[in-house]
């Protein structure tokens, strides 16, 4: 199947490559504004299927909007005509379709146009009004409120709210993309008139930029954000996408004495916390025991025993643990523990408990097993 992506190098028409590719498309023809325009002659000639994403959003003067958005268009349907091409075709226009402004306007004639096409052809043809989009690689500053929340607050740089309680709707790119491969299966979602995009998501300014703050300080609090919540899931992976190349490591607060050393990794109030606890050769860690707070223990590098004992007993339980062994070790309340480094290198083992530890109410008590 030969596919034909207009606005290749914009931020739909990059994640559709990109995902065509992962599909295992091999015929893509990419076309920009770049592109030799004899190219969509040739394209036209042969392509089964059209993604037309081209389509200008920021011109230096409002003409250019009807150019752009219009304009090209026809262009795009004159070639497909001249090379008696019936392959379907598939825009993307906007919700500011419904608007008399002069984006609106263009984005209205790239539909007319389309719908026309098809009724006159007899080809189909699929119309998508998209909401407001949020992924990796939308551009900043340029017409996507949370591309530019994402790359401000990742890079320190100030942002503008004028009213917080403003709802944007907002469709993730892989979610339209997930569309777009139906739609070339001949399965679009699609209504009396328009196709569209499910999920999509109503959320206000203040939520998205609150959500912001919080993954950046979560670098430092090491909270995680709730990933039951889709939308928030989705939009910290945008969030990420944005960091400077040069911010992509933050260190650990390393606790440190001649035994090793311990540090948190992540906590999450809902599921507890994960640390990194390392033990010098020789070196027992432990020796204490919890009313209701409970471990899992995974030795990944060395060689060490974990020691149990019920406090009301005297019997004590071994187990030998290794990185050669990937072996979780519950620690059960009420059983007084320790780890013993009998290696020749460093015990490195990684924790989970199920609270984020707190000062107040550590729930450790010292007793030797």
């Amino acid at each position: 199947m030969k596919i034909l992506v207009t606005g290749a190098k914009g931020f739909v028409g990059k994640n559709l490559v990109w995902e065509l590719k992962n599909k295992g498309f091999p015929n893509i023809f990419e076309y920009d504004i770049d592109t030799d325009p004899k190219k969509l002659d040739e394209y036209t000639a042969s392509c089964d299927f059209v993604f037309h994403l081209a389509g200008v959003n920021r011109p230096e003067n409002e003409e250019e909007f009807m150019k752009g958005n219009f304009g090209f268009t026809t262009v795009l349907l004159d070639s497909l005509i001249k090379n008696e091409n019936k392959a379907p075709v598939l825009i993307t226009s906007s919700i500011h379709a419904e608007k008399d402004n002069a984006y609106g306007l263009s984005k209205r004639a790239g539909e007319d146009a389309i719908f026309e096409y098809g009724q006159n052809q007899g080809v189909k043809v699929l119309v998508y009004r998209l909401q407001n989009l949020f992924g990796k690689w939308c551009r900043p500053n340029y017409n996507s409120a949370v591309a530019t929340f994402c790359h401000n607050i990742a890079n320190d740089l100030p942002i503008t709210i004028n009213d917080e309680n403003t709802i944007v709707p907002l469709v993730y790119i892989d979610d339209l993309m997930a569309e777009f491969l139906r739609a070339l299966d001949g399965n679009e979602n699609r209504g009396k008139k328009f196709c569209s995009v499910s999920p999509f998501y109503k959320v206000s300014l203040g939520r998205i930029v609150s959500l912001l703050r919080f993954y950046k300080e979560s670098r430092k609090s090491l909270e995680l954000a709730d990933m039951d919540d889709e939308f928030s899931m989705k939009l910290y992976s945008t969030y990420l996408s944005y960091l400077s190349k040069k911010d992509f490591s933050y260190e650990l607060d390393m606790k440190s004495d001649e035994r090793g050393f311990f540090a948190e990794f992540l906590k999450t109030p809902e599921r507890g916390q994960v640390s990194v606890n390392v033990s010098k050769p020789g070196i027992t860690k432990g020796n204490h025991w919890h009313h209701t707070k409970n471990e899992k223990f995974l030795v990944v590098s060395g060689a060490g025993k974990i020691l149990f004992r019920n406090i009301n007993e005297d019997e004590i339980i071994e187990y030998d643990v290794s990185g050669e062994k990937m072996e979780v070790i519950d620690v059960p309340p009420g059983y007084t523990h320790s780890i013993v480094n009998t290696g020749e290198t460093d015990l490195v083992t990684v924790i989970w408990v199920n609270e984020v530890f707190d000062s107040e109410k550590p729930d450790t008590y010292y007793l030797e097993v």
